[in-house]
């Protein structure tokens, strides 16, 4: 099913209107749960006039009636949203989000995705783009739309009545300047240089988190532009710096390749949709839609073909996943629950680390004569006080002991989220060869405390030429790469499928 896309609030799906007045009746019902002017709006006054056929003005008003009836008890959101047979979203015109491209058919990774969602509930899509973020905001908690799709951060600190997610990418927040320029290392080093930011967006909150360490840091705020009109500026030589994240710079870098990154700032930004916090049964059929793309490879496509990389989802043999997170997972839950309890991490990030290496498979053995869920050797238990390594319970409470002695072997200057991820790499090549390539990494002028540049260094080790120089010798560097992407990607699955401590893990047909 192919939607025909709206461009403006008040523009018309055939069949369908965009309105702003409601039915006071319907409004009654509808507005304690989100439901907004355009929804409400298919019934009342404007079911007289001549926008929709004989026959669906009645189906309307059937559905109109249904909800009426219900109004002492109202359907979730999601249960509305199916009888009215529309899915609302805001989006933004923008690469990262949606534009209209080759024969004025529409494109854009966020339009792709909510269109697949859209498909998957059986229901009519209807996108309006808005240019700002409040504006884009204020329209979900308005109950004017059902989502915001629109290449959106979560922000650090809770929005009142806004829920994020799911987290379907992760980004880098950049500072770019001219390669002809002058470059900072920090923004301490910005000095006098002009450094312009979209106004409302998380670049600009994130400059506002560094003023109390740099009281005369100096930035603007342009509530009239974008990050992508603002690299062009920097790129044209208009301004010194901006911000950017690294998705949105990866498209700008073919067109304006004179453009280049200073530095990135610490940490990861998170893309997701933001819902009304009010309903939350439309955000957990989102969970189950991101976890059915990402194990078909769908999301990872997506990614690669817009910003020219995909995440690496590399789930092997996807109906085994689902099969052991529905028949394994639930018997070792509680183990890994209270381990990670025990050592301060997620759980959903020590199941994964299992997963990767057993497959929760408690007679798992390897070659290196590492058995067991966690996959522990003879000296790692011995290290972690674990006699039993096949026993499921022993081997996660061991493999999680483990895992928090190889995270405190990292610098403690080293950022979230590189700390963990180095810390991945570690439990799988060891520390040693980890510490290989951050030399090697900085040697070759990149940054040690990035797992984005040690990632390219590592897969080196396996050549003689720069492993005879390591300390640690030679070392199949490209396998933490891989276990850390892997890693990643079955801990986004459970964090979509499994959101909350209590939340069971759906079943899906034919999984």
């Amino acid at each position: 099913m192919h939607q025909r896309i709206v461009k403006s609030p008040h523009a018309v799906v055939p069949g369908y209107s965009s309105v702003s007045a409601w039915s006071a009746p319907v409004q009654r019902c509808l507005a304690p749960v989100g439901i907004g002017n355009e929804a409400a709006g298919l019934v009342g006054p404007w079911i007289r006039r001549k926008l929709l056929s004989p026959s669906l003005k009645l189906s309307v008003a059937a559905v109109a009636a249904g909800l009426l009836a219900t109004c002492s008890t109202p359907p979730d959101l999601l249960t509305q949203i199916r009888k009215l047979g529309v899915l609302r979203v805001v989006t933004r015109n923008s690469p990262n989000a949606f534009f209209s491209g080759a024969n004025d058919e529409p494109e854009g990774p966020e339009y792709e995705l909510v269109r697949r969602f859209a498909d998957d509930l059986g229901v009519r899509l209807i996108l309006t783009p808005r240019r700002k973020f409040p504006d884009i905001y204020a329209m979900v908690i308005d109950g004017h739309a059902d989502i915001a799709a629109a290449a959106l951060t979560v922000p650090q600190h809770p929005v009142e009545d806004l829920s994020y997610g799911p987290v379907y990418q992760r980004i880098r927040e950049h500072l770019i300047y001219r390669r002809s320029g002058v470059k900072p290392r920090s923004l301490a080093e910005v000095g006098n240089g002009h450094l312009e930011v979209a106004a409302g967006s998380s670049h600009a909150r994130n400059l506002r988190d560094q003023r109390s360490l740099l009281p005369t840091l100096a930035w603007v705020e342009n509530g009239n532009t974008e990050t992508l009109e603002l690299l062009e500026r920097v790129a044209n030589g208009d301004i010194d710096f901006t911000i950017a994240d690294s998705n949105e710079f990866a498209q700008a870098r073919d067109a304006n390749p004179e453009l280049e990154v200073a530095f990135d700032f610490a940490g990861e930004q998170q893309l997701a949709w933001a819902l009304s916090s009010r309903d939350d049964s439309l955000m957990n059929e989102a969970r189950q839609y991101f976890a059915r793309v990402a194990i078909r490879g769908d999301l990872g496509e997506i990614l690669k073909r817009y910003y020219g990389r995909g995440e690496k989802l590399q789930f092997v043999g996807a109906r085994g996943v689902m099969r052991h997170i529905q028949g394994r997972l639930p018997m070792l839950r509680d183990w890994f629950e209270a381990a990670a309890t025990s050592v301060g991490e997620d759980w959903r990030l020590l199941a994964a680390i299992g997963y990767q290496e057993s497959k929760w498979d408690p007679s798992a053995a390897s070659n290196n004569g590492a058995v067991g869920i966690m996959q522990l050797t003879e000296q790692a238990a011995l290290r972690v006080k674990v006699s039993n390594r096949v026993d499921p319970h022993s081997s996660i409470v061991g493999g999680a002991r483990y895992f928090k002695q190889v995270r405190e072997q990292i610098p403690d200057h080293v950022p979230e989220p590189d700390r963990t991820w180095f810390a991945l790499a570690a439990y799988n090549v060891g520390y040693g060869h980890l510490e290989d390539a951050r030399i090697l990494t900085q040697k070759m002028g990149r940054d040690p405390d990035s797992w984005q540049d040690v990632r390219d260094f590592l897969p080196l080790l396996a050549q003689e030429r720069w492993y005879s120089q390591a300390q640690n010798g030679y070392a199949r560097g490209w396998e933490p790469v891989r276990y850390v992407d892997n890693v990643r990607a079955y801990r986004d699955l459970l964090e979509w499928l499994m959101p909350s401590a209590v939340a069971p893990p759906p079943h899906f047909a034919g999984s």
